[in-house]
């Protein structure tokens, strides 16, 4: 989102833009000199919190997202000319019934392809509801998952909705999407296979980052060979102490270095040996171009990135998205996806065998090649031609 609101703001467009209000995300739209208007609690807080898989506070917090959308979003949004919602669909359906209420053109966009309902995939399945076993069709199954989000989240929208003077909706989910939603992915590295929803592919929206590496950082990466970077961003973990020993063990068995980022699992350095570096927020666009690889959990952000600096990448999955990027990866020939959300260090070791393979190597840089980079680029032209 930093991406298109840089490409927006050069074209000439006043740019509003809501988050949570995380002090890393204000600092990320600070940093290009775009205000962000806090909307709800910080994500990290929430995300801390929360038990993976649990619907645990799931109706509560989905109401407080609702909510928010038709109070500071709503505000936000008045005068504008276009409204651009992603985000979980509590968010993106009451911000489509904000524009509709405010008569603002409305765009939802999707920074990964596995919620759009196609016959050529399964739904990824909504906290605390299982869909039914023993059923194989795709169309049934997204058919179901659409009572399920009508269920999940009908009744508190429509309660805003009737609040400001809009009817009730029969389907929540579809109204979210859109006939014409936009898939903000790179077509090589996220192919979408046509289906009845006229999706619209942007390319990935990449933020400009010319910011250079930590001085003590360069001095660790000019210091000896390529590290190995091991980091998993926002996604908690149960044991991040146990994932950083199986991922450093596993790499000095292989004579390897490390970079550790901490992420939000705060992933720690296991010793004081001069053969590993710990990171905070970092250039991930100028780390990994000197990295041999890349270990991550698998977000739309993270493999993009790892994808375009030509590095081979180990995928470890975490949940959402990350199975369908770790397929991707796999399926590319760009690294490995590993078995399982729990490595251990003989598990990294033998998917790390394969990803620091000359032949991983030669197959990540031929794909880096084909990245667009003009994702945000394209989505901001598309916005001002109307489309």
């Amino acid at each position: 989102m930093v991406g298109l609101a840089v490409r927006l703001r050069e074209s000439g467009a006043e740019v509003r833009v809501c988050a949570p209000p995380d002090e890393e995300f204000a600092r990320l739209f600070a940093d290009v000199g775009v205000t962000l208007i806090p909307v709800g609690r910080p994500v990290r807080q929430v995300v801390a919190s929360v038990e993976p898989g649990s619907a645990l506070g799931l109706a509560e917090r989905a109401a407080e997202l609702i909510a928010a959308q038709f109070g500071p979003v709503a505000s936000a949004a008045e005068g504008c000319d276009a409204l651009v919602a992603c985000g979980p669909l509590p968010v993106t359906a009451a911000a489509r019934s904000v524009a509709e209420k405010l008569e603002v053109r409305h765009i939802h966009v999707s920074h990964q392809p596995v919620v759009l309902p196609s016959p050529y995939q399964r739904p990824p399945g909504r906290r605390g509801r299982s869909l039914s076993p023993g059923v194989t069709d795709n169309r049934t199954l997204w058919d179901e998952d659409a009572r399920n989000a009508n269920e999940m989240f009908g009744d508190a929208i429509d309660t805003h909705r009737a609040a400001i003077g809009l009817p009730p909706l029969d389907n929540v989910r579809d109204y979210a999407f859109t006939d014409r939603p936009w898939l903000a992915t790179d077509p090589v590295l996220s192919p979408w296979r046509a289906t009845k929803l006229d999706v619209v592919q942007t390319g990935a929206w990449l933020r400009p980052d010319d910011r250079p590496l930590p001085p003590e950082l360069v001095a660790f990466l000019d210091a000896g060979t390529p590290p190995v970077f091991v980091g998993f961003g926002s996604t908690p973990l149960g044991a991040p102490e146990d994932v950083a020993r199986a991922a450093v063990e596993a790499l000095r068995e292989q004579g390897r270095r490390v970079v550790v980022s901490h992420g939000w699992a705060d992933l720690p350095l296991i010793d004081d040996a001069d053969d590993c570096f710990a990171v905070g927020e970092v250039n991930h666009q100028a780390l990994f171009a000197r990295t041999a690889a890349v270990v991550h959990h698998g977000s739309a952000g993270t493999t993009t990135t790892a994808a375009l600096a030509g590095t081979p990448q180990v995928v470890v999955p975490q949940g959402a998205d990350h199975p369908y990027w770790a397929g991707r990866v796999s399926a590319l020939g760009i690294g490995v996806a590993h078995d399982g959300p729990t490595p251990t260090a003989a598990s990294l070791s033998a998917a790390l065998k394969t990803a620091l393979t000359p032949e991983s190597r030669v197959r990540a840089e031929a794909v880096s090649g084909t990245i667009r980079t003009d994702g945000a680029a394209t989505a901001a032209r598309l916005l001002f031609d109307g489309i």
